[in-house]
């Protein structure tokens, strides 16, 4: 992962404004939507965003930049209920009305057909609250659960609208019916943490907490019909991971299973990239490349980094990634317990002159909120790829 003379573009080229709907944009009492964001992902004019702690996606649709070029707007902010399209094994909220049984939606990725999402899979441990004592302190952090709506893996039928896109449960065009669907499982797992607890990797992690470097989804692409699962956790000895899989249509509506990724019967790939001790935290197709934003996997503050893994984004067999094999992008900025990036999307600017990264932040700091309901999200330029020697 050399560092190269370009290695770093410390500060954003311009920035979006993103504008929530005021009354959807309180979660509950003391939460925003707009102070959790974990995923972004442009498509035309259409921007796809994600809170955590919800269970719903959110479409803004972008207008035009300011007269210098340097702002973008995203506005008309729609939400759609996951539980319009799938089979989630929890309902929206716990039996008191209070607590939302969220999905962790920690990815999101597109194939013009449909949008692909990922929970992260990870079971929580309670953090201590200021003034615990130490019995307090020690009952909360023995306290583990795990939530069943964040094992999810799903895909969600796209439609093109007044020149935007749209979810449906259904749709057909030209003789081709699409439908959402969620891999199988229930409220112990799915399908995937059922293999991947026998492997010797993944299985000891998968009773561990996401925080504590324990299993954790944090990121998705698409690699033609396969999808690329990116780990926020574990990391081994400074290795981070990504899983390939191949979900297809299950043979009951609404449902998808694993189907074999080779002639072999192979139903998981795993690639494993050197990322010095920090975990994925998302995932972008560039071309045949794979951006990958990088972090810690332990609840920590930085560093944040890009990376690209050159024809990353076509893997044909298992990978064993080293730091030469990585290039290195940017160095992003991220505050203390605050503006910690989370989300990645490319971002062209309207011309298509500048190839451009849209960066989200989870804990978004007090300077990056305006009014009651709109969010400053940063734009990064993207230098070209290196040129092999």
């Amino acid at each position: 992962m050399a560092n190269t003379d370009r290695e770093a573009h410390m500060h954003p080229s311009n920035i979006v404004l993103l504008e929530f709907h005021p009354e959807r944009n309180d979660l509950s009492p003391d939460k925003e939507l707009r102070n959790g964001l974990s995923v972004a992902l442009r498509m035309g004019d259409t921007l796809w965003l994600a809170n955590d702690e919800s269970l719903s996606i959110e479409r803004l649709t972008l207008a035009a930049e300011d007269s210098r070029g340097k702002t973008s707007f995203a506005r008309a902010h729609r939400q759609f209920a996951l539980h319009d399209f799938l089979q989630l094994p929890l309902p929206p909220h716990d039996e008191e009305g209070k607590r939302i049984n969220e999905a962790d939606i920690e990815g999101l990725a597109s194939d013009g057909d449909y949008l692909w999402l990922t929970g992260s899979h990870s079971l929580r441990r309670k953090r201590p609250d200021q003034g615990d004592g130490v019995r307090r302190t020690h009952k909360r952090l023995a306290s583990v659960s795990a939530d069943a709506n964040r094992y999810l893996l799903a895909r969600i039928p796209l439609v093109r609208q007044d020149g935007g896109f749209t979810l449906h449960k259904e749709a057909t065009h030209k003789g081709k019916r699409r439908s959402a669907a969620l891999l199988r499982g229930d409220e112990h797992g799915n399908e995937l943490t059922g293999l991947l607890r026998q492997d010797e990797h993944f299985g000891p992690f998968l009773a561990i907490p996401g925080k504590d470097n324990g299993f954790d989804i944090e990121g998705i692409a698409l690699a033609g019909k396969h999808v690329l699962l990116g780990l926020r956790g574990p990391v081994l000895r400074g290795w981070a991971a990504i899983v390939e899989i191949a979900p297809v249509d299950d043979g009951e509506e609404g449902w998808l299973r694993l189907a074999p990724l080779d002639d072999e019967g192979t139903l998981y790939r795993k690639h494993f990239l050197d990322l010095d001790g920090l975990g994925i935290r998302d995932l972008c197709v560039q071309g045949k490349d794979l951006l990958i934003l990088a972090g810690p996997s332990m609840d920590l503050d930085g560093p944040v980094t890009l990376l690209r893994w050159p024809g990353g984004a076509r893997p044909d067999k298992a990978s064993a990634v080293s730091r030469d094999m990585l290039e290195h992008v940017l160095a992003l900025p991220f505050g203390q317990g605050v503006d910690h990036p989370e989300g990645i999307s490319l971002f062209s600017s309207h011309d298509g002159r500048e190839e451009g990264l849209l960066v989200v932040h989870d804990s978004a700091s007090p300077s990056r909120q305006i009014g009651d309901s709109t969010l400053v999200a940063d734009v990064y330029p993207l230098p070209p790829r290196r040129k092999k020697k």
